[in-house]
């Protein structure tokens, strides 16, 4: 059998849980623990009378005013307003940066696509048999030493022969230009 003791002041929480006593499992007997001295509730050795003015300034600064209160709201009101701004905020720069990154997929296989197009293109095309063409069908010639006609051009501007150039290489617009 187990022997019973009274159990000292550690272990106080428990001995209320058990009915002022617990039981102890051993040979090895502790020795008791004096209670340390408590004050009656209710009673305090240094309670003094509070002045009837200390206790109507304590009574205010514990409540509000009604212009305290209203301002408290307001900055509530104005800080979830920030947050809801700035979340939204938040969730449009990450909706553009999935936009950027979807245009710039699309971008690079576009541009995949039009250089395989251009390079098919100019695998295509035979510059031996464009020559061949143009010199038998066609009739074309390389231009010879008195075929080329010099002309002055009055304006930086491209130029289309509606007529022959006449020898002399000076437009009609240009005539008034010195040689």
């Amino acid at each position: 059998m187990a022997a019973r003791k009274m159990v000292s002041y550690t272990d106080y929480g428990r001995k209320a849980r058990h009915g002022g006593q617990a039981y102890v499992y051993g040979s090895a007997v502790r020795q008791p623990e004096a209670y340390p001295m408590r004050a009656p509730i209710g009673e305090s050795e240094h309670r003094q009378k509070t002045s009837s003015q200390v206790l109507k300034n304590r009574r205010r600064a514990l409540s509000i005013n009604t212009a305290y209160a209203v301002f408290l709201a307001s900055a509530a009101v104005i800080a979830v307003v920030i947050c809801f701004l700035y979340l939204s905020l938040q969730a449009e720069t990450v909706r553009r940066s999935e936009n950027i990154t979807a245009l710039q997929k699309e971008l690079a296989g576009l541009t995949e696509k039009n250089d395989a197009a251009f390079q098919a293109a100019e695998d295509s095309i035979d510059l031996q048999t464009v020559w061949d063409r143009a010199v038998n069908e066609l009739g074309m010639v390389y231009a010879a030493q008195g075929r080329v006609v010099p002309y002055k051009n009055p304006t930086n501007d491209c130029v289309k022969q509606y007529n022959d150039i006449p020898e002399n290489g000076v437009l009609a617009k240009s005539g008034n230009l010195k040689e």
